[in-house]
């Protein structure tokens, strides 16, 4: 098994962040789905990282994907629950959380094009999901210690990329003075070494 993956890409890191919870041994390789060598498209025809080679040749990708097959194949540190409810609630948060993701990187896309060619209209509207996507998950996550059922899972994970990827993509973008629930949140995950460990670099 391996996993191919960008060390700036909040899904790769939410997938590696698993492996670490799971104590799964799985090596990476690195690969930029930008770069004009990339081999990416070979194993995901819809060029995006990351993506699971497992030993049989085959492969998986999308992160929700590839993170639900992890916590299946190891008893260790569960983080999807079992019950009907709380799995669609879980399945919920990570969906908010990559969607905010998805339009933050939209932006990030947006303005690597010449400043002629780049769409202002088109960065505001991705701005607002991302607003309102971090306006959502501060609502729905209140006082709770934990995005759901008060357990430690992989929506407390997705959030955690989520709120790490807009700190590594908009540093100037206090969103911690807005939202200090999230802001306690991110700080209690970036204690634990799977965090710790798969921090993006500058």
């Amino acid at each position: 098994m391996k996993l191919i993956a960008s060390l700036t890409s909040p899904f790769a890191r939410k997938v590696r962040v698993v492996l670490a919870e799971k104590k799964i041994d799985c090596p990476i390789e690195l690969d930029t789905p930008w770069e004009p060598a990339t081999r990416v498209p070979e194993f995901n025809p819809l060029g995006k990282v990351p993506v699971l080679l497992l030993d049989d040749g085959s492969t998986l990708f999308d992160s929700r994907v590839i993170v639900e097959y992890l916590d299946s194949i190891s008893p260790v540190a569960r983080l999807f629950p079992q019950e009907r409810r709380q799995l669609i609630e879980v399945r919920r948060w990570e969906a908010l959380a990559d969607g905010i993701c998805d339009a933050a990187a939209n932006i990030v896309i947006e303005k690597k094009r010449p400043d002629i060619q780049q769409s202002s209209d088109w960065i505001a509207r991705q701005h607002d999901k991302v607003t309102r996507g971090l306006m959502a998950l501060s609502r729905d996550l209140g006082e709770r210690n934990w995005c759901c059922a008060e357990v430690y899972g992989i929506a407390d994970i997705s959030v955690g990329c989520c709120l790490g990827y807009i700190d590594l993509r908009f540093a100037d973008f206090d969103w911690r003075a807005q939202y200090p629930n999230l802001a306690a949140l991110a700080l209690k995950l970036q204690q634990r070494q799977s965090f710790i460990d798969t921090q993006p670099p500058a």
